[in-house]
């Protein structure tokens, strides 16, 4: 990542936090059931196969990996403009507290993702992500770590900037990505190879207030920090 402009040497002291709420995001959209790692576990079951479990896993972070990206992207264009930093950085925390706040009114999931058919399991989990916010809650962490590089320091080209900034977008989704898959594959195994569909029916859960709420937390957390420093 040296070659493209983010500068470890001088990161701000904030960047482990940074990097660990990252993957700790994606540890929790990992174990969340909606994110679609039953749907693993069904397929493996069904084939019976654990080669099935697998490319069921593979699909379902091929397509949250591209929601990621789909909304990262587009901030990632936006940092160019330096002198709209500290705007964009605050639109985008308010629009997850938006959207927190949104899932909390509105519990009912869109009904377009019980038509797409279970056979597209990443079409389903791109659709997922987008519908419920997973990827959304990235950007705030997103822009905190370009802030904590200083991606907008000496930086006198705009295309060096971009370059840097994109760099980040792919590492950020890819790291989050990994962790989402890593705790959601094993929950898939255990109950695949050990645990059973009974224990899926006895300890289901449901994480949608607490998913809503953390979108409204994280957006509330990036928003005073960056309303602190502007002082």
């Amino acid at each position: 990542m040296l070659p493209v402009g983010l500068d470890w040497g001088h990161a701000s002291p904030t960047l482990g936090w940074l990097w660990l709420a990252l993957v700790a995001s994606g540890l929790y959209h990992g174990v969340n059931p909606g994110m679609g790692w039953p749907l693993a576990v069904s397929a493996g079951l069904m084939d019976k196969s654990p080669r099935a479990l697998f490319r069921a896993l593979w699909a379902l972070s091929a397509g949250h990996l591209l929601a990621t990206l789909l909304v990262l992207l587009p901030f990632a264009f936006l940092l160019v403009l330096a002198e709209w930093q500290r705007a964009i950085q605050i639109s985008a925390s308010l629009l997850v507290i938006g959207f927190g706040v949104y899932r909390l009114i509105v519990r009912r999931h869109p009904r377009a993702l019980a038509r797409i058919p279970p056979t597209q399991l990443a079409v389903w989990s791109f659709a997922v992500a987008i519908a419920h916010g997973a990827a959304l809650m990235l950007v705030p962490i997103y822009l905190g770590l370009c802030q904590a590089f200083d991606l907008d320091a000496g930086h006198e080209a705009a295309g060096a900037l971009m370059k840097a900034s994109l760099a980040m977008a792919v590492l950020v989704s890819l790291v989050h990505v990994a962790a989402m898959i890593g705790a959601g594959g094993s929950l898939a195994w255990l109950v695949y190879r050990y645990l059973g569909l009974r224990f899926v029916a006895r300890s289901w859960f449901n994480l949608d207030a607490i998913w809503a709420a953390s979108l409204v937390l994280v957006g509330a957390v990036a928003l005073g920090f960056n309303l602190a420093s502007w002082r």
